[in-house]
């Protein structure tokens, strides 16, 4: 068959988490690095897209089919993501990887991702691209970043929630294809549903706010923003990370682990012995070929 099933998907991931919360601290922070930039890939192209579109459904269709190619350039290339990485826990539960590499793996990705974000927002506004439409795409971006930093804790800890769900079935969806196209695929639509609902992913968001931070410090795009009426009140570098990337973080974590200890125990979680052996019995026994 062209695909792995269930069970042996999260065996393998074990395996590759094992080797995630073993890598050297430099490659963590490089790959975490390149991640990060490739999901603020995603959100560039999903703010250039979307800014001087009014319909609101419209306009989130056409993010979720831009936004996931920066999932599969992560899962293509080897990159470190932090939320991704989230599904190391199937590797600590499975006994190949420790409570301390995970963490540590956790830690050194994000910082990373957050290194390779900052970089492309900071070009982005600094280097003109937020000049389309005569700065309506700096208008835009900080509109957004606005929005971001005025949802509740609560709002966004349940939206990062849901949204590392639908990220980490994209990880093990992928893995589960034995071609480049399969992989794709399957990283691509769990990830177009969470851009689409407008779920909260914190890697995301170290493009989108800062970016609409940045465009802030910039007087054309700030007057521009004043003229369109832009509330941004919120938008600051505290409201940042205490009423959006703090819960969002944390909702991430929390979604990230339901997936894999989930999996894990559905899937590799030691039987009892004696129901392992009656079960090892039942499959030794011919089965009967329902055709002939």
């Amino acid at each position: 068959m062209n695909l792995f099933v269930p069970a042996e998907i999260v065996l393998n991931y074990s395996a590759t988490g094992a080797k995630k919360a073993a890598m050297s601290a430099w490659k963590l922070l490089l790959l975490g690095a390149f991640a990060g930039l490739m999901i603020a890939f995603g959100g560039a192209v999903t703010n250039t897209a979307a800014h001087s579109i009014e319909n609101v459904s419209a306009a989130r269709i056409i993010s979720g089919l831009l936004f996931p190619f920066g999932l599969v350039m992560v899962m293509l290339t080897g990159a470190e993501l932090f939320t991704g990485n989230c599904l190391i826990s199937i590797s600590v539960l499975n006994g190949e990887a420790t409570l301390g590499g995970m963490l540590r793996n956790w830690l050194l990705s994000y910082s990373g991702n957050f290194l390779g974000a900052l970089l492309l927002a900071a070009g982005c506004v600094f280097f003109g691209q937020l000049q389309y439409s005569s700065g309506g795409l700096a208008v835009y971006t900080i509109k957004l970043a606005a929005a971001k930093c005025a949802v509740t804790f609560p709002n966004a800890f349940v939206m990062g929630f849901f949204c590392n769900v639908l990220v980490c079935l994209g990880v093990l969806c992928s893995l589960s294809a034995k071609d480049t196209a399969g992989r794709v695929l399957g990283a691509y639509i769990p990830v177009a549903f969470f851009v689409i609902c407008g779920f909260e992913h914190c890697v995301a968001n170290m493009y989108y706010i800062p970016a609409g931070l940045f465009a802030m410090g910039v007087p054309e795009y700030a007057a521009k923003a004043l003229e369109a009426g832009v509330d941004t009140a919120a938008l600051t570098w505290g409201g940042f990370f205490l009423h959006n990337l703090i819960p969002v973080t944390l909702g991430n974590i929390l979604g990230g682990l339901a997936v894999g200890i989930s999996m894990w125990a559905a899937h590799l979680k030691k039987k009892p012995a004696a129901a392992k052996q009656t079960e090892d019995a039942r499959h030794e026994k011919p089965l009967r070929d329902p055709v002939r």
